[in-house]
């Protein structure tokens, strides 16, 4: 059995050890969830120092929105404390559960509508990545850069997820990639096609001479994962590079490339005479979707696809675009 490699030491420390070692013997690795219990002790600790119950007026104080925190964010951190009220409450601890209900998962006002990239406009993306200069101060980032958004695109992976691979993650002899604990708390397999596995072999072998026995596939140098502000920004730098930034309005963002992936594997089964209904639970699956309606959410992405609506048997866009992002 995993042990729990953080240190807890608050009023709750021995019940939330005990909760990620069920998590780990049931076989999940509970990294990020971890992480946010370590921080749900720190809040504890600093807001309500005196409490030893986990009562109401605790966890609702958790479930408020953060400035800047986008709602999948805010729910994520909802989700595993009431997990963790759950336990308690299985092992005889009176305990609140935050209730279903409590935090509407996405607002109208981050709805947003995916930008999907041409193949010119990918290539003029990669072009820039691959001429990424080097810099003295984080020696692998020219490596890193023209990879990691490659890896979104190819696989159709979260950037989040992408950044927080660990090296034994990643298998480079089959090519397969675990992506561990990502939304739902689920893991799921994603494999490299032949080419990404040839760029990722070599990416590997150029950023162990740098970074030896580093714990993250695209680790950074002070031997952390990258950040979000990190991808932002740099991919930013992408897209002004290949001439796709505007000065004003929205701009394209590397989550896009999530979306792009869906959109360009359903326009290609499209095109080779594939039943879309039938590949639509496989894409569901490799995305790591939890509902079906998720993924057909893609169908409406590409103009393309508008003249075969009624020859693929699908419901209206009204019925099966989900009020949610990806």
């Amino acid at each position: 059995m995993k042990l729990v490699k953080r240190e807890f030491n608050g009023v709750f420390a021995g019940h939330i050890v005990g909760f990620i070692n069920k998590k780990h013997a049931m076989g999940y690795d509970y990294r990020e969830g971890a992480y946010i219990m370590y921080s749900f002790e720190k809040f504890c600790i600093k807001y309500f120092p005196e409490v030893s119950v986990l009562n109401q007026e605790i966890t609702l104080k958790w479930a408020e929105k953060r400035d800047m925190e986008k709602s999948s964010c805010q729910l994520n951190r909802i989700s595993v404390v009431r997990e963790f009220a759950r336990y308690m409450n299985s092992i005889g601890i009176p305990s609140y559960v935050i209730p279903l209900g409590f935090h509407k998962k996405f607002q109208a006002n981050e709805r947003l509508v995916p930008h999907i990239y041409t193949k010119d406009e990918l290539t003029a993306i990669f072009s820039a990545a691959d001429k990424y200069a080097y810099q003295r101060k984080s020696p692998a980032m020219h490596l890193v850069i023209p990879v990691i958004f490659r890896l979104m695109y190819c696989c159709g992976l979260r950037p989040v997820e992408a950044r927080r691979l660990h090296i034994e993650d990643v298998n480079l002899t089959s090519g397969c990639i675990k992506i561990v604990e990502s939304k739902g708390h689920k893991d799921r397999i994603v494999v490299m096609s032949d080419d990404m596995l040839k760029l990722a072999r070599q990416y590997n072998t150029k950023v162990e001479q740098i970074y030896p026995n580093r714990e993250y596939f695209f680790q950074s140098r002070t031997g952390k994962m990258y950040s979000e502000p990190w991808s932002t920004d740099n991919f930013k730098k992408l897209l002004i590079s290949a001439g796709l930034h505007r000065e004003y309005g929205k701009n394209p963002r590397e989550y896009d490339l999530r979306h792009t992936f869906a959109t360009h594997r359903l326009y290609k089964w499209l095109q080779d005479g594939e039943n879309i209904n039938a590949c639509l639970s496989y894409l569901s699956e490799y995305m790591g979707h939890a509902k079906l309606s998720s993924t057909m959410y893609y169908i409406h992405l590409v103009p393309e696809f508008y003249p075969k609506m009624i020859e693929l048997g699908l419901e209206s866009s009204i019925n099966i675009i989900p009020d949610m992002p990806l």
